[in-house]
C-alpha cells in the first residue's frame, strides 16, 4: 500500500480505482478505533464499481506509523492526515464515509473543511456530547481501553466483527489514539450539525444499542439527513450485513452523483 509522508509519521493508505473512470467525487473511508481499512473490504468492490474509494489507516492503527510522542494523536492531527491526503490525490471534493470513530472524525473534518466535502454517510457513530460529565464519562472509558491495551496487548480489543487484531503493528500505537483521538473536550461537533449542509445518510445496525439515540439525533439535527437502520447488524453493519449496506450506500451515492 502507498504510504503519505507526515510530520508523525507515515500513513498508510490505498486506492481503488473505478473501472468507469467517473468524473464523481471519490470515498474517502475512515474506520474505527481499534479497527484497519481492512474493515470495509466488503464493501469497496462494489462501491470502487462509479466512483474511487480511498481507504485508510489511522495513525497508530494498522499499517501506518505508531509514533511514541502523545502529541502525534490528537483528533486534530487525523484532520489533518485527511486533509493531507485528499490534497496529495488532487481530490477537491470527496464524499465521506466513517465508521464510529471515523464517522465522528468525519463530522468534525465536515465541519472545519465544509467546501472539501460533498456527502456523508455515517456508521455505528455519535455527535460527542454536550454535557461535561457525559464526556469525562467517554474519556474515563477510552484511557480504560488503553490500560486494557497495555496490560493485555491486542487480545484487549474483543471480538467485535470490524476488528483485526492481527493487522496492528504496534499496540502502543492502539494505546496512545485511545488515549487521544478516542477522548473528546468540548462539544463542537454536536453543536455543529446544523451547520452540516451536505446530504447525509445515518446508518446504525438494529442490535447496536450503544448508538440508535445517536443516530435518531444526528438525523434530526443535521439538515436534510436520513436513517437507515440494518436489521440483523450490530456496531459494523457494513461487516455484519454487507449486501443490504452496499445496496443502501450505491442508491445513496447514486442519488449524490445526480
Amino acid at each position: 500500500m502507498p504510504v503519505l509522508t507526515r510530520p508523525c509519521g507515515n500513513i498508510s493508505f490505498d486506492v481503488i480505482r473505478s473501472a468507469q473512470h467517473t468524473t464523481s467525487p471519490p470515498l474517502l473511508l475512515s474506520h474505527g478505533f481499534g479497527a484497519t481499512s481492512a474493515m470495509f473490504a466488503p464493501n469497496v468492490p462494489l462501491l470502487a464499481t462509479r466512483r474511487d474509494v480511498v481507504t485508510w489507516d489511522l495513525r497508530g492503527h494498522g499499517a501506518s506509523a505508531s509514533p511514541a510522542d502523545p502529541e502525534c494523536y490528537p483528533a486534530a492531527q487525523a484532520l489533518g492526515d485527511m486533509e493531507a491526503l485528499l490534497d496529495t490525490l488532487e481530490v477537491s471534493r470527496a464524499v465521506l464515509g466513517g465508521h464510529s470513530l471515523g464517522g465522528y472524525l468525519s463530522l468534525a473534518f465536515t465541519l472545519a473543511y465544509p467546501d472539501l466535502v460533498t456527502a456523508l454517510v455515517l456508521i455505528g457513530t455519535g455527535p460527542g456530547f454536550r454535557k461535561d460529565e457525559a464526556r469525562e464519562a467517554w474519556n474515563r472509558r477510552a484511557y480504560a481501553t488503553a490500560g486494557r491495551l497495555a496490560e493485555q496487548g491486542i487480545a484487549a480489543l474483543g471480538s467485535s466483527s470490524e476488528l483485526h487484531g492481527e493487522a496492528h503493528a504496534d499496540v502502543q500505537g492502539l494505546v496512545l489514539a485511545a488515549k487521544g483521538t478516542l477522548t473528546q473536550h468540548d462539544a463542537h461537533v454536536m453543536d455543529g450539525l446544523p451547520d452540516i449542509r451536505v446530504p447525509t445518510l445515518v446508518v446504525v445496525g438494529e442490535n447496536d444499542a450503544n448508538f440508535l439515540a445517536a443516530a435518531d439525533y444526528m438525523t434530526a439535527r443535521i439538515p436534510g439527513a436520513r436513517k437507515l437502520v440494518i436489521p440483523d447488524a450490530g456496531h459494523a453493519p457494513n461487516v455484519d450485513q454487507p449486501e443490504a449496506f452496499n445496496h443502501e450506500v450505491m442508491a445513496f451515492l447514486a442519488e449524490v452523483a445526480s
